[in-house]
């Protein structure tokens, strides 16, 4: 006899898909893919059926459905686009667990006494999920979480009216799929061990001659115990339909998004940073009040012609209401001024505080900020006047030559990534890198003891030792020491965008050293150790 406790959720197929296809305005009818490393994470409907699945390298999937549209997968898309799910399923049934974007969990207590049975409590969370422009969601009813996702999967599904003659399954035909009490076990069993399982157990099991969730649930519990150990012991039991799990509510967060509709709809981009001051004071006012700062917000835009603006802005200390109307103009009026005009009226403005932080840890010292506040201040204030990226800071991202690596980021904005700075970049200039990168490459003429230009050959070899060397039409500078060439290949693949060059080391008469760089149109200056 199961000792789950009865249990129901609500799935929504394909989210990851969905959610990207409401992002880009895409129709989720088409085939459509999102990759995630170059490996299919997920696909629509009309994908799988061109043969697209998980797991799929992308080259692969685009030749099996060639109309096929690629989108990159981004899971912090997933949680924020399933929250208003949650939030409208929390507003008819309380004490929800999020298994998952895209999978729900309550006790099924509740529902079912308040809605007068399981059918019916079904039925109202399948018309809340429709209200809320989820279609195509089911609803699975069993004994603890793991069994009635398996149950919503089946739902609707051609197997799904086999197992019900043998479960006993009741419910709404193609949306819910309920197992009786203390029937999980057989519904259970035919399913594969790999859903219980990591890949490598699987394929042990596999080995050993054991591969539906009825078969691992067979063998002896102490044996399973000595063999696999704890996960082995807690998957045979959810095998065997002996789920312990129990749903773990959450406690919503608080509320602090704010969303203001025009009407009639602005077109002036001065007359809607005006009129949504007041929500921004009221947006950092709610949040100051339980203690907290925002330091990260998302800005979404909609217009009148049904188009759709979202970019998230960050801040070095934490925003302000007139950094939250400064965010909001610099978005829509881009390279334009504050007074121009738009192409289209904006008929709803919604802020989303994305990260948010303690007021503790951005409290001032005892004797103030000191000058990093000063500073901080004053180039805000200038960023506000020159527009976002009236004021940049410089940040080192990836790239083989030096002057690829220098990256202005506008004030408040996240630095590149230190995975693409530190990545492998063959060929690049190991530690220790110049002091002096030349943002424009200076000229330099570099000639051996017979007054000849030195040459670099097809093998990388230069032509004779270097005597001499002037630096932008300088007086030249006598060659103490020198090192090189070392080869620079980029894009070997491609003829019209192949670049191919070569570094050298020289170090004058006084003792400086620097790195100079030849191509097709001669030596050049890119850097200087001081």
């Amino acid at each position: 006899m199961s000792t789950g406790v009865r249990t129901i959720v609500l799935w929504c197929p394909d989210w990851p898909v969905l959610a990207a296809c409401r992002e880009h305005g895409i129709d989720p009818a088409l085939p459509v893919a999102l990759t995630e490393k170059g490996i299919v994470h997920s696909c629509s409907p009309a994908a799988r059926r061109d043969g697209v699945t998980r797991g799929l390298r992308l080259r692969e999937a685009q030749y099996r459905s060639t109309a096929l549209a690629v989108l990159e997968y981004d899971a912090a898309l997933d949680h924020r686009a399933f929250e208003p799910v949650v939030k409208g399923v929390e507003a008819i049934v309380p004490g929800v667990q999020v298994l998952r974007p895209g999978a729900l969990a309550m006790r099924a207590r509740g529902p079912v006494r308040y809605y007068g049975g399981e059918d019916a409590a079904a039925r109202a969370l399948l018309e809340a999920a429709a209200g809320l422009g989820v279609a195509g969601a089911r609803v699975g009813i069993a004994d603890g979480p793991f069994a009635a996702e398996q149950a919503a999967r089946a739902a609707g599904a051609a197997r799904a009216a086999g197992a019900a003659g043998a479960a006993g399954a009741t419910g709404a035909p193609g949306a819910v799929f309920a197992v009786p009490p203390g029937e999980s076990a057989g519904f259970l069993a035919p399913l594969p061990v790999s859903l219980v399982t990591d890949a490598r157990t699987t394929t042990l099991l596999h080995r050993l001659g054991v591969r539906s969730l009825g078969e691992f649930a067979a063998l002896p519990d102490d044996d399973v115990r000595r063999r696999f150990g704890a996960a082995g012991a807690f998957a045979h039991d959810r095998a065997a339909g002996r789920e312990r799990s129990r749903v773990a509510p959450r406690t919503p967060p608080p509320d602090f998004e704010a969303l203001q509709h025009f009407e009639p709809p602005l077109d002036r981009i001065d007359q809607l940073a005006f009129a949504f001051r007041v929500r921004a004071e009221e947006f950092i006012e709610r949040m100051r009040a339980v203690r907290l700062v925002c330091t990260g917000i998302r800005v979404e835009l909609d217009d009148e012609r049904g188009g759709h603006s979202s970019r998230s802005w960050l801040h070095p200390h934490w925003f302000t209401p007139a950094d939250v109307v400064d965010r909001v103009r610099w978005q829509l009026q881009g390279s334009d001024t504050a007074d121009a005009g738009l192409e289209s009226a904006i008929v709803r403005l919604r802020i989303v505080p994305e990260r948010v932080d303690s007021t503790g840890n951005h409290e001032e010292g005892l004797w103030g900020g000191g000058r990093d506040e000063r500073v901080h201040h004053g180039l805000t204030r200038v960023q506000s006047m020159l527009g976002h990226e009236g004021v940049v800071t410089a940040a080192i991202g990836g790239g083989r030559m030096l002057a690829d690596r220098q990256v202005l980021v506008p004030w408040g904005d996240r630095a590149p990534e230190r995975v693409a700075a530190e990545a492998p970049w063959p060929g690049s200039l190991p530690a220790l890198a110049p002091a002096s990168v030349f943002r424009e490459r200076l000229p330099v003429a570099l000639v051996d003891a017979e007054a000849a230009s030195v040459a670099v050959d097809a093998r990388g070899a230069i032509s004779a030792p270097p005597a001499s060397f002037a630096v932008g039409g300088r007086h030249p500078a006598a060659v103490r020491a020198w090192a090189g060439p070392w080869p620079v290949v980029e894009r070997w693949w491609d003829a019209e965008r192949a670049r191919r060059v070569h570094r050298f080391q020289v170090v004058d008469h006084d003792g400086c050293a620097w790195l100079l760089v030849r191509d097709g149109e001669g030596w050049w200056a890119e850097a200087r150790y001081d």
